[in-house]
């Protein structure tokens, strides 16, 4: 069979390359084109687009791109029509993709979306359009099935989370090379220039607090090293890791993170995090007026309660950053109740088995049988 994938950021491009690996081999002849990056390239996808040049970030930045993304968008589509898919795989990235899920159901072509947008966080209203346009919803967080059921009718599939088998596969593989012979704080900024800008200055401001720790930054592969340096030169116990982010977490003894993926990502690996959020000023004052829900990390919206501390905006201030690294640091009490809720997580997040295989193994049952 032929299948188009499109993903749109540095996570859809990882779960997708495991989806990729998944579906080859239970579709050896598969032909396979796909937006995303070079895990998904590796996997075995023939690479349209690459996310680096997809990826706007914020209400104001998107603004300032839409010509570029309605040329895309209208590339994508040219692109498919010539390709002739037998289904259309879509991968989180919504704003995009859904575009894409409304025009390719006029045309005929079958539709699985794999990571569900976040709905249930804001913009509810594009369910209605999204009941409509997609054949086949995959989820990947417990609560997404009995939310799209209980609200609004609508039997998706949880397949468990793809991040705790790519953790998992990673720390089966041995031994790495040590960053550091002084205690370990990871430093995940996002990968995106716009919110590095926002937050690695206030992380790297607290490391002059803590001498006796090596703060190590956590680079984005797809933004140059000149980049970071602009931010990380003046500190003496500062240092870079290009694309090691797992490694990096596997020895940390303590991470600031971004929002994101990358929260549930440190709270696999077991290390205690703090949770930094900064926007553009007219970002942020959009979002807050949108967004429902409680917490900005996955890792709390999971567990529904607050596991890890999230400083947003104008908390995330120098002072209060030093006062909880301080606590994941020296308050044993704490540091104890965090991994034991870590546990927990991943309990939910195992539910639904092996990710990518389960979703490779409905899509392929999908396509056979037409049965969601």
């Amino acid at each position: 069979m032929k299948y188009y994938i499109i993903a749109g950021e540095a996570s859809g491009d990882l779960h997708g390359s495991n989806l990729i690996k998944e579906l080859r081999k239970l579709d050896v002849p598969a032909t396979i084109r796909c937006w995303g990056g070079d895990k998904m390239q590796q996997a075995g996808g023939e690479l349209v687009k690459h996310y680096r040049d997809l990826a706007f970030m914020g209400f104001a930045e998107v603004l300032m791109n839409l010509r570029t993304i309605f040329r895309n968008l209208k590339f994508c589509k040219e692109d498919i029509l010539q390709f002739k898919p037998d289904a259309l795989i879509l991968i989180d990235y919504p704003g995009f993709n859904l575009r894409i899920a409304k025009w390719a159901k006029q045309q005929g072509l079958k539709i699985i979306y794999y990571i569900s947008p976040q709905v249930w966080a804001w913009k509810e209203n594009r369910v209605k359009a999204m009941k409509q346009c997609i054949d086949k919803m995959l989820v990947i967080l417990p609560f997404e099935k009995k939310y799209f059921h209980d609200k609004w009718n609508w039997d998706v599939e949880y397949v468990g989370h793809p991040l705790v088998e790519e953790i998992e596969k990673f720390r089966a593989q041995g031994t790495r090379e040590k960053f550091s012979h002084k205690p370990i704080i990871a430093l995940l900024p996002g990968s995106r220039k716009q919110e590095i800008i926002k937050k690695l200055p206030v992380m790297l401001e607290v490391s002059k607090y803590f001498p006796d720790h090596q703060f190590i930054v956590a680079q984005a592969p797809s933004v140059e090293d000149t980049f970071y340096k602009i931010f990380t030169q003046k500190y003496p116990n500062v240092s870079s890791v290009t694309d090691k982010t797992y490694d990096l977490l596997l020895q940390a003894k303590a991470a600031l993170v971004t929002s994101g993926t990358a929260t549930l990502e440190t709270a696999l690996f077991n290390v205690p995090e703090v949770v930094c959020y900064k926007g553009s000023p007219l970002s942020y004052q959009i979002g807050k007026r949108l967004v429902k829900v409680k917490y900005i990390s996955l890792v709390n919206l999971i567990m529904d309660k607050l596991v890890v501390k999230e400083l947003i905006q104008h908390d995330l201030t120098e002072e209060n950053l030093k006062h909880e690294l301080h606590e994941l640091i020296m308050n044993e009490s704490r540091i104890k109740e965090i991994k034991k809720d870590y546990s927990s997580l991943k309990q939910l997040l195992t539910e639904g088995g092996n990710a990518s295989q389960k979703a490779a193994q409905s899509i392929i049952h999908f396509l056979a049988t037409g049965a969601t």
